[in-house]
């Protein structure tokens, strides 16, 4: 049992340094990994990127509090959409919760700069505020939850040692949280792309983020799928609802 469990953990942790994006948080919400593969492209200037970011915010927060608000029912949707003050946070853009519960978007600096223009900007902000209104993290941290009590029974119906059951817990919770990833992401995929449209950015022209992400392709515990399908699903929510 003691071996099983710590082949499948080396296994499980080399596919989440592979895929982890720095700076988000363990359970981040939707965390988007930085462009560093495929088309380059001349991101938005330091000069650009703050009235770029605090005009998007403005349109963006509240289409996506009233898309909150209409859609969910107790949920907190007084948005705080923010820039990290770290300068040198690494590239990135996720959604979390602080301590009352406000959901919370932040872009790190050097992400801004990987951003092409404001239709991009809107398109990955209004996916980070979908997260929220599909209660991602809460569902996430669910699935970690019943994971971890899951690998530790069989661990414990096994005959494993006290070792064997916390490493059972702790793999369980990666298996459980990462279980419906790839799902959350095309769900938000989904509705941001609806975000954005309402909030008057184009995401026909947001979604072209994606062709410089790196591929995750299908692997084992990914957070993210392959690029080709999520933008498949904002082709398709874009002919659905007849966008731009």
């Amino acid at each position: 049992m003691r071996s099983i469990l710590k082949t499948v953990s080396l296994c499980a942790l080399s596919v989440l340094s592979a895929c982890g994006v720095p700076g988000a948080p363990p359970l981040g919400g939707g965390a988007v990994a930085p462009a560093t593969s495929g088309a380059r492209v001349s991101g938005l200037s330091p000069a650009e990127a703050r009235p770029t970011f605090a005009t998007v915010a403005s349109r963006v927060e509240p289409v996506a509090e009233r898309t909150c608000r209409t859609q969910t029912s107790g949920m907190n949707c007084d948005y705080l959409i923010r820039i990290d003050p770290d300068a040198k946070a690494p590239p990135n853009a996720y959604q979390s919760l602080s301590q009352s519960g406000r959901p919370v978007i932040t872009f790190t600096r050097s992400m801004l700069g990987q951003i092409a223009n404001a239709d991009e900007l809107a398109f990955v902000m209004s996916h980070e505020a979908a997260h929220h209104i599909r209660a991602h993290l809460a569902r996430q941290q669910q699935n970690a939850v019943a994971g971890s009590v899951l690998l530790a029974g069989l661990a414990t119906l096994a005959g494993g040692s006290a070792a064997d059951i916390s490493n059972a817990q702790d793999l369980g919770a990666i298996v459980g949280a990462r279980g419906y990833s790839k799902e959350f992401e095309l769900e938000a995929d989904q509705l941001g792309t609806i975000i954005t449209h309402q909030a008057g950015y184009r995401p026909s022209v947001g979604v072209q983020f994606f062709y410089r992400l790196p591929d995750p392709g299908d692997k084992f515990l990914g957070s993210h799928p392959a690029n080709p399908d999520r933008v498949r699903v904002v082709q398709q929510t874009i002919t659905r609802y007849g966008l731009n």
